[in-house]
């Protein structure tokens, strides 16, 4: 959760053709599922896609759909400043975590091929297969979609490794053992 405090301001609305004028508010932001799910039925983009740029409407769009802080002054969003967008861009990248997951060590080394999830939808579905309670979704979203990814790997449990081929030749001799004796054949 994020606290930030955005100062009162005086300004000329050139779409309305009059003055504007906000009061100090202090507004309490979460990046959470629920800001995102928001977010996208808006804009029908996926939030999470890496490499898209946002504009400037769709990021303070954002901005508002992170928003906690009841009956907040639609105008007071055009009056962040730079220092205060980077702080909130600054708090959304933080993993707010300690978990970290294994890379490869070695070159050629498989890779766990596990794709992050890229839209509201998805990353419910993965909660729903992983039992994940809904009240999750008001978690930060990296820490979610870190549980998320931790119970792939834990429910993945080595069963997506690749086994040498002397391995899978003593697998595959065991299997034909039990089946001869089994049958009772010759082979």
């Amino acid at each position: 959760m994020l606290k930030i405090t955005i100062p009162s301001r005086e300004y000329f609305d050139d779409k309305k053709q009059e003055f504007i004028k906000t009061k100090e508010t202090e507004l309490t932001l979460e990046h959470s599922l629920l800001s995102l799910f928001k977010w996208e039925q808006k804009w029908k983009k996926p939030f999470l896609k890496e490499g898209y740029q946002k504009t400037y409407e769709e990021t303070i769009d954002y901005i508002r759909c992170m928003t906690l802080t009841p009956n907040v002054d639609p105008n007071l969003y055009y009056n962040l400043d730079q220092k205060t967008v980077e702080e909130i861009g600054a708090y959304i990248n933080d993993p707010h975590t300690a978990t970290t997951f294994n890379e490869p060590k070695k070159e050629g080394e498989a890779r766990r091929k596990v794709k992050p999830p890229e839209t509201a939808e998805t990353i419910y579905c993965s909660m729903v297969m992983a039992g994940i309670p809904f009240e999750c979704q008001k978690w930060h979203i990296n820490n979610l979609l870190t549980l998320i990814k931790t119970y792939n790997v834990k429910n993945d449990d080595g069963k997506n490794k690749k086994h040498s081929k002397g391995d899978m030749a003593k697998n595959r001799a065991a299997i034909n053992a039990q089946r001869l004796k089994k049958y009772g054949t010759k082979g």
